[in-house]
């Protein structure tokens, strides 16, 4: 796992390129504390901070290049299948002209590249990993760029008068000297709408971010941008005929392959253990598959009220596992609060519980770490896949004309102003009531009303969740909850989750890993028809599969999870910091009196304005200050 930079442009002047690489490379050196690498010819310049997980020596380090020294590549991720692959490039094939690769590492790296000098673009269907790679053919003087399917690791990128710049960080572009500092004024309302803004868009006007299963090429001095995989497309729809049974084993099976490929490290290793389903299986299947140990960590507090203490010590327990409590109270995450708020790469609104528990997982020793995250999205674990699922059985309600429904939402949002209600109005108001038009407001922090008054914007972009949902299409009659994942796995988890668990872990040089985003495995479970997804229990099928791994006491036990006193924070000890930061955004676009409006509606109590929905644009107006 590293951090990757790179500059292509026969215009910029080569010393400047080469010092604007080194910047580069120098804000993303916490990524990689082991290495650092640069390699430049003619137009190309190819940075690379490393952090040992596979072939710890030498010989790994980065830029790499082929045994016949035609290609070099520079690479962030871990490609799990590559000692299969490894072995299958090392022979010839009878009959063609394929010849086999001789290896000079043990590394993933040299597999990634032998891929491609045989298969080209092609190669990507060969991989199961999570990657960002770039790789420069110094004969054609051609690039190749790609990102992993799911969308774990990250790739920035912009282009401008024949120029490519490309990094794993937003900021390391920023600090190139090459780009102009400038706001996405659109990707402000996506922002204020979702505290993310949604890929290939940034926060910063002509950077983009690489959208999952797709890679780059330049063609005739224009950027190409070619689609590997599509998730909808990539369904792997179960036979109708096949017994739930069956299914759950298929899953299981799935599940152990996925989690015994990311066992495969030359670093200690361990997991994030929280006594969830999703945590406890991951632990599960790690005992059964290792031979040695597992090292597990756990965020625990004094108030046994709030507290998971317990439920991970039942894991822990089952499975033998080397437990480490990471104790904290409200003043320690407090206190850590500013170290989280400056690993931010990309702007967010979530972030710091991922920071702090990273931190301190690699304090105790950790290079790599297994996650949960992903679960309950293909899974359907959220409460919005039970509202969906039940707002679609409402669909008599389209017979009623819409004058009559805006009617009655509007004395419903004045009867009640809680947010909740207030959703149920305006999805009320829409042209029709059906997912493509509800969805998107499911996880809207800010309401498009509230973001009009805050926001300077003559024209009102389309919003990025629905435009999204517009672009995928499938069997939706016995697959609405499929429908739902896949939403799910390409709005919130790709550009808020995963964004996040990447740059607060890489934050502290600690690789995580996460099992349930394993292709096949994902492509599996969203071809399950809803009848055996119904979450008529939390992760019925999930919980179904892996009965051996769960205790019933975990699939059983009540929601929990230990709620921060963020109200009382903004209100007290934050709220300097707060408005300082909120009243900043002026100085991007946003109405001051709006935002103070806003603000002290918070202050007040409004049931429309809690901590959320203001901690974003406090977020957002730190990192303005702190990175433009």
């Amino acid at each position: 796992m590293c951090g990757i930079t790179g500059i292509i442009s026969a215009t910029v002047d080569k010393q400047k390129a080469l010092t604007a690489l080194q910047r580069m490379n120098k804000a993303i050196e916490h990524r990689g504390p082991d290495a650092e690498g640069v390699w430049d010819n003619e137009h190309a310049y190819l940075g690379h901070r490393r952090l040992s997980i596979i072939d710890l020596s030498e010989s790994g380090t980065q830029p790499l290049h082929s045994y016949d020294n035609r290609y070099v590549i520079i690479y962030n991720g871990e490609l799990y299948n590559y000692q299969d692959l490894r072995l299958q490039l090392q022979r010839s094939i009878q009959g063609t002209q394929e010849k086999p690769y001789f290896f000079k590492t043990q590394t993933d790296t040299e597999v990634v590249l032998a891929a491609y000098m045989r298969w080209g673009a092609d190669c990507l269907q060969y991989f199961n990993g999570m990657y960002a790679f770039a790789i420069y053919d110094t004969q054609t003087k051609h690039i190749f760029i790609a990102r992993d399917r799911m969308g774990i690791k990250p790739l920035y990128y912009s282009f401008q008068n024949n120029t490519l710049l490309f990094a794993s960080e937003l900021r390391a572009i920023l600090q190139s000297g090459l780009i102009e500092k400038k706001i996405n004024k659109n990707a402000l309302i996506d922002y204020a709408q979702y505290q993310t803004v949604h890929a290939p868009n940034t926060i910063i006007e002509n950077i983009k971010m690489l959208l999952p299963g797709h890679f780059i090429t330049i063609e005739n001095k224009e950027l190409k941008i070619t689609c590997y995989w599509k998730i909808d497309q990539q369904i792997q729809y179960v036979d109708k005929e096949k017994s739930y049974e069956d299914i759950c084993l298929d899953i299981k099976t799935l599940f152990y392959q996925a989690v015994e490929r990311r066992l495969v490290a030359d670093v200690p290793f361990g997991a994030f253990l929280s006594g969830g389903i999703d945590s406890s299986a991951v632990v599960g299947a790690m005992a059964h598959i290792s031979s040695q140990p597992i090292k597990t960590f756990s965020v625990v507090f004094d108030e046994n009220e709030f507290s998971e203490a317990s439920y991970a010590q039942l894991i822990a327990k089952k499975w033998n596992t080397e437990h480490y409590e990471i104790k904290l109270t409200p003043k320690d995450f407090l206190t850590q609060l500013p170290e989280a708020l400056n690993a931010t790469d990309h702007p967010s609104g979530d972030g710091p519980n991922t920071y702090i528990v990273a931190k301190e997982t690699k304090k105790a020793g950790i290079t790599m770490a297994l996650s949960g995250l992903g679960s309950d999205e293909i899974f359907c674990g959220y409460d919005i896949f039970k509202r969906s699922y039940k707002l679609e059985q409402q669909w008599w309600l389209n017979f009623i004309p819409r004058m009559l429904r805006i009617a009655g939402a509007t004395g419903l949002q004045a009867f009640s102003k809680n947010i909740a209600t207030q959703k149920i109005a305006q999805i009320l108001s829409k042209p029709q009531i059906n997912f493509t038009y509800a969805y998107p407001l499911s996880r809207q922090v800010l309401s498009d009303k509230q973001i009009k008054k805050i926001v300077h914007q003559e024209e009102w972009p389309m919003n990025e969740v629905y435009r999204f949902l517009r672009l995928f299409d499938f069997d939706k009659n016995h697959y609405r909850l499929s429908r739902y994942s896949i939403a799910e796995i390409s709005t919130y988890m790709q550009n808020v989750l995963l964004r996040d668990t990447d740059q607060m872990s890489m934050a502290s040089a600690l690789e995580v890993r996460v099992p349930f985003l394993d292709y096949k495995l994902v492509s599996y479970v969203l071809g399950v028809p809803d009848k055996y997804k119904h979450p008529a229990t939390p992760k019925k099928l999930l919980t179904d599969s892996l009965v051996d791994l769960l205790p019933p006491e975990i699939i059983h036990r009540k929601k929990m999870g230990f709620v921060l006193p963020w109200t009382l924070w903004l209100k007290n000890d934050l709220r300097t910091f707060c408005e300082e930061n909120i009243m900043h955004l002026e100085q991007v676009g946003f109405n001051p009196t709006a935002l103070k409006a806003l603000w002290n509606d918070f202050l007040n109590n409004s049931p429309q304005v809690t901590w959320s929905r203001v901690w974003h644009l406090v977020s957002l107006g730190y990192w303005c200050r702190k990175n433009l």
